[in-house]
């Protein structure tokens, strides 16, 4: 297996997915008798499984040290914010910083619901995964 097969393979996968969904809470009306449900994506099958193997490739390339996202990306003058990661200038990158990316985007959904809805529905995560593509071949 090629070094980011694990995270290619998503790439026909997701042309034909939809990704998820907001589901809000529109029956309830607030009191403490009904409370409102916080809104929340619900993430396809294909999402989640892809958020699955960006922790598996994590796991198995310690040698990326993924898990300092932010430094990589900072080292490349790209911020943690949706509109820097989405606008940033892939061509020169290395598969650390695409990874660095894909990380920094699925761990933007512990901090902002919707997060990797975006990055998916504006094509950032596919624009990555196609970037890793090039590099394997």
């Amino acid at each position: 297996m090629s070094d980011f097969e694990l995270m290619i393979k998503f790439i026909p996968l997701i042309n034909e997915d939809g990704f998820g969904e907001w589901v809000i809470d529109r029956k309830n009306d607030g009191t403490p008798e009904h409370p409102i449900q916080m809104p929340f994506v619900n993430y396809s099958e294909i999402v989640n499984a892809f958020v699955h193997d960006v922790y598996e490739f994590e796991k198995t390339h310690p040698e990326m040290i993924l898990t300092r996202y932010r430094e990589i990306l900072d080292k490349h003058n790209i911020e943690w914010g949706s509109d820097s990661m989405s606008h940033a200038d892939i061509s020169k990158l290395d598969g650390q910083s695409i990874m660095a990316l894909i990380m920094g985007a699925v761990r933007a959904e512990r901090f902002c619901d919707g997060a990797l809805l975006g990055f998916f529905r504006d094509g950032s995560i596919q624009k990555w995964l196609e970037r890793l593509k090039e590099m394997n071949e």
